[in-house]
C-alpha cells in the first residue's frame, strides 16, 4: 500500500505535476467532454421537436383571405423517413419557412396542440356512440380529456382539400375570439392528412333539434326562452360584425349551428364557411355557399357577400324560432313551402298571430309579437342596404320600442307626407319603400 501511495505522489515529467493531480485533471476533462456531447445531442433533439410541431401549424396571415376564395396554405407535418408533406407548394420547406413556422408557434397565444393519439383516447378511438353531430363538413365527437373535461372534437372530412380550408378559416376566424355567445375553440390537431378542431362542449343540443324534434304536446321553448335565444344569437353575430377587426361574416347562420346549454344560452358555431372582411372592404366576392332557405337573394345572384347577408339569414332564423317551421318544407301545401314567402303573406293579410308555433303554450302579448314580427321583416328587406345592423337588431329585440321606419310617401298632388304612426326608425325613400313591399306591411302592423 505504501509503495502505491508513493507512486501516485511521484512527480511526472508533465509540468512537474504529481501523478494523482494529472489523473484528476484527465478525469475532469473527460467528464466535461462527455457533458458537452450530451448537451449537443439534447439541443439537436429539441430543435427537431420544435420543427415537427411548428410544421403542423398554419399561416396566420389574415390578409390572405380578405378578398376572393381562400388560398391553400402550406400546412406541413413531419412524415415517415423524416420527409415533410405539404398541402401546397414544394414538398420540402426552406429553412426560412421553418423558422417562420416556429415563430408562429411561439406567438400563437391561445389554445393548444393536441396529438392524434390524445384525441383518439378522448373519443374512444372515434367510437360512433360518441358522435354528437354529422354533416358534409365532417363528424363531431364527444370527448373526455385526461383531466375529465368534456370537449367536442370536430373531425373534418378531407374532400379535395376542403378540410384544410375549413381548418384554416375556423382557426383564423375564431381562434382568439372569446364571447359568451360564440362557441369557444380550445385547440387543434394536424397530423398527416388529419385536420381536427377541439371546441368547448355545449351540453343541450342544437336549436334545430328543439324546434323540429319530437318534444311533446308543448315545447319547452317558451316565448321568453325563444326570445332569449334570439337575443343571444344576435349578440354573438353582432360581435363578429362589429367587435372584431377584420370583421367576420359567418355565411352559414342556421338553427343547426346554434348550440344551447342547459340554461338555454345560445352559442353560434361552425365557422367553416366564414369570410374575413377588412376595414376598407364593403363586400367580398366569393363562391356562393350556405344553406338553402337561409341565403340572402342578392348574395345568391351575385356572389357579393357582406354583413347584410348574415342579417338576412338571421331574419329567416328568427322566423323559424317564432313559427317552429323549417325555412323550406316540401311537405307543406303550395304557398307554404318557403317560410319567407308564407311569413310575408301572413303579415300582409294581417294574420300575424297565426304564424306562432302552436307548441308555444303561453302566447306573447300582441305588442311583443308585433315588434318581433317587424324585426323579421326588416332583416329580410329585399334592399340589403335597408337591413339593420346586428347591433341595432339586438337593441330592438331587447327594447320596448317598435322598430318601424319613418315613411315618406308621394301623394297624387306630388306632396310628401311623413308617416310617423309608430316609433322612430331609419328613413327610406318612397321608391325603396315601394320596391321592397314592406311599407304597407309595416303600416298594417301599426294599426
Amino acid at each position: 500500500m505504501g509503495g502505491a501511495a508513493l507512486t501516485l505522489t511521484a512527480k511526472t515529467h508533465l509540468l512537474g505535476l504529481r501523478l494523482y493531480a494529472l489523473i484528476g485533471i484527465s478525469v475532469t476533462l473527460l467528464l466535461a467532454l462527455l457533458l458537452l456531447v450530451i448537451f449537443y445531442f439534447r439541443s439537436a433533439l429539441r430543435r427537431q421537436t420544435r420543427v415537427k410541431h411548428a410544421s403542423g401549424m398554419i399561416s396566420f396571415s389574415m390578409k390572405e383571405i380578405v378578398v376572393g376564395d381562400l388560398k391553400r396554405v402550406g400546412v406541413e407535418k413531419a412524415g415517415d423517413g423524416g420527409k415533410a408533406c405539404c398541402s401546397s407548394g414544394d414538398a420540402s420547406s426552406s429553412s426560412s419557412e421553418v423558422k417562420a413556422a416556429e415563430g408562429e408557434m411561439r406567438n400563437i397565444g391561445w389554445g393548444r396542440w393536441y396529438t392524434l393519439s390524445e384525441l383518439e383516447e378522448a373519443t374512444s378511438a372515434f367510437d360512433r356512440r360518441n358522435i354528437i353531430g354529422e354533416g358534409g363538413y365532417g363528424v363531431v365527437y364527444r370527448g373526455v380529456l385526461p383531466n375529465l373535461s368534456v370537449v367536442a372534437v370536430k373531425n373534418l372530412l378531407n374532400n379535395k382539400g376542403q378540410a384544410e380550408k375549413e381548418f384554416k378559416v375556423e382557426v383564423e376566424a375564431i381562434g382568439k375570439v372569446r364571447h359568451k355567445n360564440l362557441v369557444g375553440l380550445l385547440g387543434y390537431c394536424a397530423e398527416a392528412a388529419k385536420r381536427m378542431l377541439v371546441y368547448e362542449y355545449v351540453d343541450n343540443g342544437t336549436l334545430e333539434q328543439w324546434l323540429h324534434g319530437d318534444v311533446g304536446t308543448f315545447s319547452p321553448l317558451t316565448w321568453d326562452i325563444r326570445l332569449k335565444i334570439a337575443i343571444g344569437t344576435a349578440k354573438g353575430i353582432a360581435y363578429l360584425h362589429e367587435g372584431l377587426e377584420p370583421k367576420v361574416v359567418h355565411r352559414d347562420i342556421k338553427s343547426s349551428n346554434i348550440l344551447l346549454d342547459k340554461q338555454w344560452n345560445p352559442k353560434v358555431s361552425d365557422f367553416g364557411l366564414a369570410k374575413l372582411l377588412g376595414p376598407d372592404s364593403t363586400f367580398v366576392t366569393t363562391r356562393v355557399m350556405g344553406t338553402f332557405g337561409y341565403v340572402a337573394p342578392e348574395y345568391a345572384s351575385t356572389g357579393m357577400l357582406n354583413e347584410a347577408s348574415d342579417v338576412y339569414s338571421f331574419g329567416v332564423l328568427l322566423m323559424e324560432i317564432i313559427s317552429g317551421r323549417n325555412p323550406v318544407d316540401y311537405g307543406r301545401p303550395v304557398g307554404e313551402v318557403n317560410l319567407v314567402e308564407w311569413f310575408k303573406g301572413m303579415i300582409g293579410r294581417r294574420q300575424g298571430e297565426e304564424v306562432l308555433d302552436p307548441l308555444i303554450e303561453v302566447q306573447p302579448s300582441p305588442r311583443a309579437l308585433k315588434r318581433v314580427l317587424l324585426i323579421c321583416l326588416r332583416c329580410i328587406d329585399s334592399d340589403a342596404h335597408m337591413r339593420p345592423k346586428m347591433g341595432q337588431i339586438v337593441h330592438m329585440l331587447e327594447g320596448d320600442e317598435f322598430p318601424f321606419r319613418t315613411e315618406q310617401r308621394l301623394t297624387r298632388a306630388g306632396e310628401i307626407n311623413s308617416s310617423n304612426a309608430c316609433s322612430t326608425g331609419t328613413k327610406r325613400s318612397p321608391l325603396t319603400a315601394h320596391k321592397s313591399g314592406d311599407a304597407d306591411e309595416e303600416r298594417q302592423m301599426c294599426r
